[in-house]
């Protein structure tokens, strides 16, 4: 199948050389030549211009945006809007508020223009693990793109079925069409939510861990804990065992102290909305909350768990921090 990419960054980048290992087409423009130049080198079809992009898919045209959330993506949605022809259809693979997927389909539908909006979890290890995608947008739409989603997607790979659950749908390889517009990114965005709450979770308690022998606070605690191994033992058999634990274990591996890193922890927007919904909706969130609370208070003053969490976000989407005080 043919897409366009446009943004070629860290994930969109590896997303097109998924997608062209598993045989499809790209035509790929980013606003740094050089990537288009690489990507190109790869065996992806270079656009120097969005125009050039478009005058290079066949029609019906499928062109997938994976830049910032925000200013970039409003500018990018509205610039393909102005120059694609009816039938075709804007694919937001990045992190988008759902409530502007809502809007942005509607506005689109009036000019025969298809919008999809696909929530993207995978990180830098994307490329070899798969990403995993929630999917907002017409279901016809969303049938005719299964190709692209199924190659970006991870497969059932080594993970066993859940037991009792019946056979059959995409959600046990890995991709899920979850409803109308703006559906995907709702899931995406209450999946980054919980997502902080794990994160906060593990960090503090090996927070509590190394303290246990820190300045005889506690006179009943002289534990000198070695801090990765503790990592790697509740890797195997614990029900802690997880992906961001084992990030946890090879930051920890690497650098005990983690030194590294500062602790300011930045908070990408996902976050803030989960917390603003919970507020609508009227459901408790304390968890969410809190672990949102701890980002904004690390930009303060800095604890262990803090670079913990950091460490984290560098180790599962390549997120660098601010220098301290930045």
């Amino acid at each position: 199948m043919q897409l366009g990419m446009i943004g070629l960054g860290r994930m969109g980048s590896n997303m097109v050389r998924r997608l062209q290992r598993g045989g499809h087409r790209c035509i790929v423009h980013d606003r740094q030549p050089a990537r288009t130049a690489t990507l190109a080198d790869e065996g992806a079809t270079g656009a120097a211009s969005v125009d050039e992009l478009i005058t290079r898919l066949a029609r019906p045209r499928a062109v997938w945006v994976m830049v910032p959330a925000g200013p970039p993506t409003e500018e990018a949605v509205t610039e393909l809007g102005e120059r694609l022809d009816e039938g075709d259809v804007i694919i937001d693979g990045g992190n988008s508020y759902y409530k502007d997927d809502v809007r942005r389909a509607r506005g689109l539908a009036a000019r025969g223009l298809h919008y999809v909006d696909v929530g993207t979890s995978g990180g830098v290890w994307g490329l070899e693990r798969g990403y995993c995608l929630m999917i907002g947008g017409p279901q016809a739409v969303v049938e005719r793109l299964d190709p692209i989603f199924r190659t970006l997607a991870p497969g059932q790979g080594d993970i066993t079925a859940t037991p009792g659950r019946p056979a059959g749908g995409t959600a046990s390889e890995g991709y899920l069409h979850c409803g109308p517009s703006g559906a995907g990114h709702f899931v995406k965005m209450v999946h980054n939510g919980v997502e902080y709450g794990m994160m906060q979770a593990l960090a503090e308690g090996f927070d509590i861990l190394r303290g246990a022998g820190a300045d005889g606070r506690t006179p009943d605690l002289r534990y000198s804990l070695p801090l990765a191994d503790v990592a790697e033992v509740w890797r195997r058999g614990s029900v802690l065992s997880s992906w961001l634990l084992d990030l946890t274990a090879t930051a920890l591996s690497e650098d005990p102290a983690l030194d590294a890193y500062t602790g300011f922890v930045e908070d990408s927007g996902e976050g803030r909305w989960t917390v603003l919904t919970a507020v609508e909706e009227a459901v408790p969130a304390e968890a969410i909350t809190s672990a949102l609370y701890a980002r904004f208070r690390s930009r303060q003053a800095h604890t262990f768990a803090e670079k913990v969490l950091s460490a984290m976000r560098h180790k599962f989407g390549g997120h660098v921090e601010r220098p301290a005080g930045g």
